[in-house]
């Protein structure tokens, strides 16, 4: 399924407000920008929707071949707050490649290009 297609399909993306930049062999860029409603009770956007964003590009940058990929695992480092009015960028790179698996780095940054989080992901192609 080309990816353009696949983003077509996913109504979660539409409803965060995630934005599909770019995607190509093994890298994407996709934004996001954070609304009041994304806040948790510090004030702040709920890392939840951060993982999101950063997990949405993974998902973009593995699935860019002409295979089907999932996760295997993820995890995410948050570095400082998103906050209301951010537009968060994650660009996903792939690091490797082999057999039936891969690993990405993503950066999450908001438009001063502060880090806000590191996400890694594994994929497994199905």
């Amino acid at each position: 399924m080309d990816l353009k297609s696949l983003y077509k399909k996913d109504p979660a993306l539409k409803l965060m407000g995630i934005k599909l930049i770019s995607a190509d062999a093994g890298h994407s860029k996709m934004t996001m920008e954070v609304l009041d409603t994304m806040q948790n009770a510090y004030g702040i956007c709920h890392g939840g929707f951060i993982y999101t964003l950063a997990d949405s590009a993974f998902a973009y940058a593995c699935n860019s071949y002409d295979f089907d990929a999932v996760a295997q695992g993820c995890t995410i480092d948050y570095v400082r707050p998103g906050k209301t009015g951010n537009i968060l960028t994650a660009v996903a790179l792939e690091r490797t490649l082999t057999g039936r698996t891969g690993l990405y780095d993503i950066t999450v940054t908001n438009e001063k290009q502060e880090i806000i989080a590191h996400f890694r992901g594994k994929s497994f192609r199905i």
